[in-house]
């Protein structure tokens, strides 16, 4: 059973009580209106036993009966419909009559309750008993009357048989259709939803791996300045003391940069061996754009600096810059699948505490697109949590979309430098 399918029924529920209170007040009321009636009309009377007699009595007995044994329809409905079938004979031999057309009520519900159970074999061979035990109560009643020929007798006992089984047991079998439908449809959501989920994993696993391998070219690439910073101080110790200790503060500086970034992803584990990459930068950003410009996409960069003679992204380390970079990547293949032929721009703006990079392009995704999956806007915003930027995206005023990240700068590397400095002089 899937963890959508609903609980088997165990004990008496209300609905059980209600529908059992309902057929045996159903049959009660018969039980006392039909010898009311025939009090009245001689032609009602024929069959029709006394109030408070043996036979009737023995009715209201039956009734009540089958209203009892429908309080487990549910949890036993084939053996319930053989019992509620099968009471109708004891009026058949002891007190036939009238009154024997009181117990089909019982009969209905009964077969409704089994059809819901299901279809197969068994439940077969039981309603075909309920139909033969249906019929023939039907048939001795009415030759224990002497109303009809046996002919008529037995034509009428099996059409009416079919009626209360048939009916019932069609619209039993149509319930339970539309409820395995449902559930069926409860399945399949769950099962999507947990692909679902299985793909995200797998698209953060991947975004993992390939950010793990960043971090090793960013490792290495950190390691080969403090190796040749590490040598030069071994030319610089007798010579130029003062260079000397600024490039010990450069080695500190360095070294707490790649240690930092190592923490920031520890525990993420390289699948395979990495081919030789280049470390991308904010310089490559422009590289990336010239490249889109090639294949036909339209692009504008624009660049905003506090001064002129500084370097782009002062104070941003080579992780956040490598997060930049493939931050501007996935947006504008995101662009260029999703919004083909859409004019987009980028801006790097460094003037503030912070480097806010911003990819727009000027108008949403059309319909023929069809929807994303989500995994490149997940990269972005696992990327972005792991260097503590912030990410936000969204449509624009002017109907387009709008992928944004500022990067905090990292100060404590410059200001390390500069106190080593000091502390020279």
């Amino acid at each position: 059973m899937s963890d959508e399918d609903p609980p088997p029924p165990e004990g008496i529920g209300r609905g059980d009580l209600l529908v059992a209170a309902l057929v045996g007040v159903l049959g009660a009321g018969g039980a006392l209106l039909l010898p009311a009636l025939s009090a009245q009309d001689s032609e009602v009377a024929v069959g029709v036993p006394a109030l408070g007699s043996a036979a009737w009595w023995l009715v209201v007995v039956v009734l009540l009966a089958q209203a009892g044994a429908l309080l487990r329809a549910r949890t036993a409905p084939r053996a319930v419909l053989l019992v509620v079938t099968a009471l109708p004979l004891l009026l058949v031999l002891l007190a036939p009559g009238a009154l024997f057309s009181l117990t089909a009520l019982a009969t209905v519900v009964a077969v409704f309750f089994a059809a819901l159970a299901g279809s197969e074999r068994r439940g077969l061979a039981v309603l075909a008993v309920a139909f033969a035990l249906v019929a023939g109560g039907q048939f001795v009643n009415e030759l224990r009357l002497d109303e009809l020929p046996v002919g008529f007798a037995l034509g009428g006992a099996l059409a009416q048989a079919l009626l209360l089984i048939g009916a019932p047991l069609l619209a039993g079998l149509f319930m339970a259709a539309r409820r395995e439908a449902e559930r069926a449809r409860r399945g399949e959501a769950a099962a999507l939803r947990r692909e679902q989920d299985g793909l995200v994993q797998a698209a953060i696993s991947r975004e993992r791996t390939a950010m793990s391998r960043e971090l090793h070219d960013i490792a290495a690439h950190h390691m080969s300045g403090i190796a040749l910073m590490a040598s030069a101080i071994e030319r610089q110790v007798e010579s130029d003391p003062l260079a000397a200790k600024h490039s010990a503060a450069q080695i500190r500086a360095q070294s707490r940069t790649v240690l930092e970034d190592l923490r920031r992803v520890v525990g993420l584990l390289r699948e395979d061996a990495a081919a030789a990459r280049s470390v991308e930068t904010l310089a490559a950003v422009r590289e990336l754009v010239d490249a889109r410009r090639e294949a036909g996409a339209e692009i504008d960069v624009v660049v905003l600096s506090a001064r002129d003679d500084a370097p782009l992204g002062t104070g941003i380390g080579a992780l956040a810059q490598l997060v930049v970079y493939r931050m501007v990547q996935e947006a504008l293949a995101n662009a260029a699948a999703h919004a083909a032929g859409a004019r987009c721009t980028v801006r790097l703006d460094d003037r503030g505490d912070a480097l806010v990079v911003t990819v727009s392009n000027d108008r949403l995704a059309s319909a023929a697109a069809g929807p994303g999956s989500g995994f490149g806007l997940l990269g972005m915003r696992e990327r972005a949590e792991m260097i503590g930027a912030e990410l936000a995206s969204g449509p624009t005023e002017g109907g387009g979309w709008e992928v944004r990240l500022a990067v905090p700068r990292e100060q404590a590397t410059d200001r390390d430098i500069e106190d080593s400095g000091r502390e020279s002089a």
